[in-house]
């Protein structure tokens, strides 16, 4: 059996503080010393993120692998789709004629500039697989996630979608081995690994650690990310470059020529209050229960992290 060990790096406090355990040879037992770091980047990240990810670069540790499917930002708004489709959804905010706030538009964008992207540079540079051809059952990829302690939910979602065991309802794997690999949906040539959780790190132990350490991490989610609380919206509108942008693609997914909006009647906006970005009241306030909605909302394993 060839195996590798990879590390998914989000570049946020959780995977930045495997890739350093990693690099320091510590907590080995949980931390293996990685054979990549990938990181895939929606070319829509903070500023801070990029100039992090260099940082992390002249630690000496794993080599850092970078790939990309293009600009997020770009596709969202002005994307070529053959399907006549919206293209590479985020879960924009919606407000119906009338002005009714309804909900959120379906999530597709870390799957496809996320997930897929690091799954098929793997396949293909380091498995060697051939389109349209299957991964050989000698070989084995073990993927390490920054999920941690204080993350359960998320931490069985993603081990559900590795080994395609899911109950009936879809809502909640069950929370083991899975099938054998011959009869799995998911990604059966990986398998999943969250040494946060088996360590029981929470995100504030990772803060902590690199903290000792003299390290700082930003979150990692793009600039237009609707996940963000109105605190991240502030540190986004303190960058001048990374506030322009965020503003930019929430003002064209309203024009009429928008991919994203394409057969929709309803008009889309990152920020839940549903005015433009430029006009929402971020300097407000939320209360706990909008913190950990938002929070609990955050996608699995690609971003954030």
């Amino acid at each position: 059996m060839r195996e590798w060990h990879i590390l998914n790096l989000g570049a946020g406090w959780q995977s930045t503080a495997l890739y350093v355990l990693s690099t320091r040879g510590e907590e080995s037992e949980f931390v293996p010393k990685f054979d990549f770091a990938i990181f895939a980047d929606t070319q829509d990240e903070p500023q801070a993120v990029y100039k992090h990810l260099e940082f992390l670069k002249t630690l000496g540790g794993p080599e850092i692998v970078v790939v990309t499917k293009g600009s997020l930002g770009n596709d969202l708004t002005n994307g070529v789709n053959s399907t006549g489709q919206r293209f590479a959804s985020i879960p924009a905010y919606t407000r119906a004629p009338g002005d009714k706030i309804e909900g959120q538009t379906r999530r597709q964008c870390t799957k496809e500039y996320k997930t897929d992207v690091m799954d098929l540079w793997i396949k293909r540079n380091v498995l060697g697989v051939k389109p349209r051809c299957s991964v050989p059952d000698d070989v084995l990829v073990h993927r390490y996630l920054g999920l941690s302690y204080d993350e359960p939910k998320r931490v069985a979602r993603v081990k559900g979608r590795y080994a395609g065991n899911v109950n009936p309802t879809g809502l909640m794997p069950i929370f083991d081995d899975g099938p054998p690999r011959s009869e799995r949906k998911g990604t059966s040539w990986a398998t999943p690994h969250f040494p946060l959780f088996e360590m029981e790190w929470s995100r504030a132990d990772c803060g902590a650690y690199l903290k000792e350490l003299g390290i700082s991490a930003p979150r990692s989610a793009c600039v237009f990310c609707p996940y963000h609380s109105n605190e991240e919206w502030r540190a986004i509108r303190a960058v001048p470059e990374d506030w322009a942008r965020a503003c930019e693609i929430d003002r064209r997914m309203r024009e009429h020529d928008a991919i994203c909006n394409k057969g929709l009647e309803k008009r889309l906006y990152v920020h839940r209050s549903c005015v433009p970005l430029d006009q929402a009241d971020i300097d407000e306030k939320e209360n706990a229960m909008e913190l950990y909605r938002l929070g609990s909302a955050e996608c699995e394993g690609g971003c954030f992290l």
